[in-house]
């Protein structure tokens, strides 16, 4: 068959065409998307898209121009949208990210410790609003009770009196938890 009989035939979506169009340019479009991607298996998904693409636009496709650097183009788009594809799913290593991450959840050492973590929420959680406030900022923000104060604005004795009250509050209520 005539190469502009491959084209019109492929342009008018004979599937015998398709084949042959494959077979004669997909070395091309492989090589291509390896050179984008120097990933195999990434390289050979870019090939499939080039040609399902390549074959829903070929109505559009002029049977008068060559296949090869229409394939081409198609080829190299379709590779770096692969390439983009994998770069926003690739993630750094858990390992990396330090251990003071707030994204990070560290297992229990065991039930005892789980339960005892449940029963410090608990307490924190029945304080009066005024110092469960304190001390959210204190502990859980690291503000000082200067900061505390500037922040809620009241005065700084305020802030001592209220983490003192939170604090012999929580003493009472986790008083188990000292064994």
């Amino acid at each position: 068959m005539s190469a502009r009989r491959l084209r019109r035939k492929f342009r008018d979506g004979d599937p015998d065409a398709v084949r042959a169009v494959y077979r004669e340019y997909g070395r091309l479009v492989y090589s291509i998307a390896y050179r984008v991607l120097e990933d195999r298996t990434l390289a050979e998904e870019a090939t499939q898209q080039t040609f399902l693409k390549a074959w829903r636009a070929a109505a559009s496709m002029d049977p008068e121009r060559e296949l090869g650097p229409w394939l081409a183009t198609i080829a190299k788009r379709a590779a770096i949208d692969a390439y983009r594809t994998e770069a926003s799913r690739r993630a750094a290593p858990i390992e990396s990210a330090p251990a003071s991450d707030p994204a990070l959840v560290s297992e229990p050492e065991s039930v005892a410790s789980l339960s005892d973590a449940w029963d410090v929420r608990r307490a924190i959680q029945e304080l009066p609003p005024d110092e469960l406030e304190v001390v959210r900022m204190q502990h859980f923000e690291g503000l000082t009770h200067a900061q505390i104060a500037e922040r809620l604005g009241v005065a700084q004795g305020t802030v001592k009196s209220r983490s003192f009250r939170a604090h012999r509050r929580l003493a009472q209520l986790l008083g188990h938890l000292k064994e």
